[in-house]
């Protein structure tokens, strides 16, 4: 696994105080400079699978641009198991919740089981009808509800995992952050916006972590609504 560790630079007085604030910190002592990052900036690399376990993440939320993951799974080549994701992106920790931001076309029934499915089994849907621009090309930004979500819910979660790579998130993440929240961003580095590493705690190539989060051959979701059985 490539991770890269980012560490802010944060007045140790002020970061103390916002610290305290969160009585939900698990694990160590939220005083300890450790629980959230050192105050030198630095960037490392390793190779270590287990880099989740090592850290003392307190609460996870977790935060998916499902429009922008189906486009990085195209490119890897792979289809994502939405089960192992969410195990993987979690390991371990204690997670307040998981959300799964997404374009939809009411028209679509096989979209709407997915959904379905994944609203029970873990995920948050947050859905967002389609538009047709003028060039008739379907599109569906969700960042807005996503900025929202994280800075709304920023007391209620020490660590928040936001797999997208859009620049646009990057005063968010920066908001969050300012918070006293670590923030772990997980996309395809080579679509990854600079501005968007920049400003997080940690960053995860999805494609380190490819075969742990796709789908085995052999196993299979059926994806059904109430009025398609066939699907």
């Amino acid at each position: 696994m490539i991770i890269t560790n980012f560490s802010k630079q944060r007045n140790e007085l002020n970061e103390s105080k916002i610290l305290k604030a969160k009585p939900h910190w698990q694990g160590q002592n939220s005083s300890d400079p450790a629980a959230k990052g050192k105050d030198t900036k630095m960037r490392d690399t390793t190779t270590d699978s287990s880099i989740f376990t090592r850290l003392n993440r307190g609460r996870v939320a977790i935060f998916i641009d499902g429009l922008s993951l189906f486009h990085t799974a195209l490119q890897l080549g792979i289809e994502i198991d939405y089960v192992k994701l969410l195990c993987h992106l979690t390991n371990g920790s204690r997670l307040l919740r998981a959300f799964f931001y997404t374009g939809v076309d009411i028209s679509n029934e096989k979209q709407q089981g997915f959904l379905l499915w994944m609203r029970r089994n873990g995920y948050r849907v947050v859905a967002k009808d389609f538009i047709l621009p003028a060039d008739n090309f379907k599109k569906s930004n969700l960042n807005v509800e996503i900025s929202v979500d994280m800075i709304t819910l920023a007391p209620y979660y020490d660590t928040a995992v936001l797999v997208s790579g859009d620049g646009d998130l990057a005063y968010a993440v920066n908001a969050v952050s300012r918070m006293g929240v670590r923030v772990e961003v997980v996309s395809l580095q080579t679509t990854t916006s600079e501005s968007l590493i920049d400003v997080a705690d940690c960053f995860i190539d999805l494609d380190s972590i490819k075969t742990h989060i796709q789908k085995d051959s052999n196993l299979g979701y059926n994806y059904r609504t109430s009025s398609n059985s066939n699907l």
